[in-house]
């Protein structure tokens, strides 16, 4: 069935286009009588800013760069009920539900996504890291800050003092937000090792911390975590990173969902960072969703009655779309 269809006629711009297609295929041992299911599946867009909650949220690399041209969600066995939403960050929101009992459940979302290259900022232009801290603490009749959200704890990334001392090496007096946030995505990159079955989506953060090893889900939180120790503000951000590149290595994470963080650097706003990759983030990356923390953006997640033990199989590619020549 398909469940959602939405595009974008207008002619697209300069930017490179991808076509995204992510499945979620579950096989249950014994039939489903009932299941309700939200999905972050549709990637963002920066014409969303109109429509957000909190538009102030919404301002950033990961939009700014972005335009969703076309999307489809089709759902097997179709959905007796289906509705689309959006959270209070921004995120697209995708409810359904099956009402007849069923032995699978296949959830594919194809979109297609132009990226235009990011504004690349100079570290060393950026606020002093204790300035940008001092102005995220609470003060009695100060102004709102949205930013300010992300500074706390979250339910994935508590905040340790494990985290704080390891993210410090990183911030020595007078260094500048994005030079610290910078350095220390490479030195997560440098000291974790990329282990698909090392971790779980239940794993605490910091025993992904203390193996030095995981997925990208665990490397952006520990980075998150040690920034938001340190009095900073960081965001999650699931998406997907280009699955190959003509004359460039492979990224790690690509034919799965990724996650990176977002760290906010005052005067630029927020600055996507990679540390699965060691890479500041440009059109290699598609944005599916932002949030505090993996448990915000989980692409797809339900409630169901009646199964047993099941298997899921994900498959995600993002391929260059080939323009014609001449």
């Amino acid at each position: 069935m398909g469940a959602s269809l939405q595009s974008d006629r207008t002619a697209a711009g300069a930017g490179a286009i991808f076509e995204v297609v992510h499945e979620n295929e579950f096989a249950y041992s014994v039939s489903v009588d009932l299941a309700y299911h939200l999905a972050h599946l549709r990637p963002r867009d920066r014409r969303s800013r109109e429509s957000t909650p909190l538009p102030e949220l919404a301002a950033g690399a990961a939009l700014g760069s972005q335009r969703l041209l076309a999307f489809e969600l089709n759902i097997e066995p179709p959905p007796v009920r289906l509705a689309d939403g959006c959270d209070v960050y921004g995120n697209a929101l995708t409810w359904f539900s099956l009402h007849a009992p069923h032995d699978s459940l296949l959830v594919r979302a194809r979109s297609r996504v132009e990226l235009l290259p990011r504004v690349r900022h100079d570290p060393s232009a950026s606020e002093p890291w204790e300035q940008a801290r001092t102005a995220l603490e609470y003060a009695v009749g100060a102004p709102f800050r949205p930013e300010i959200e992300f500074v706390y704890a979250s339910p994935f990334v508590p905040l340790h003092a494990e985290l704080r001392e390891y993210a410090a090496i990183s911030f020595p007096p007078g260094r500048t937000v994005l030079a610290g946030a910078i350095e220390l995505m490479g030195r997560i990159r440098r000291d974790f090792a990329y282990e698909p079955e090392s971790t779980e989506i239940s794993t605490p953060v910091l025993e992904a911390f203390a193996g030095r090893s995981g997925v990208c889900q665990d490397f952006a939180h520990v980075m998150i975590g040690g920034l938001r120790a340190l009095g900073l503000a960081a965001r999650y951000v699931s998406g997907y990173l280009l699955t190959t590149a003509a004359g460039q290595p492979r990224m790690t994470g690509a034919d799965a969902s990724h996650a990176w963080v977002s760290v906010h650097c005052p005067p630029f706003g927020w600055v996507d960072l990679d540390p699965t990759n060691d890479v500041i983030v440009d059109t290699g990356h598609v944005c599916a969703a932002i949030g505090r923390d993996y448990g915000d953006v989980i692409p797809l997640r339900g409630v169901i009655r009646g199964a047993g033990p099941h298997t899921l199989r994900v498959a995600v590619s993002v391929l260059p779309e080939v323009r014609p020549s001449g």
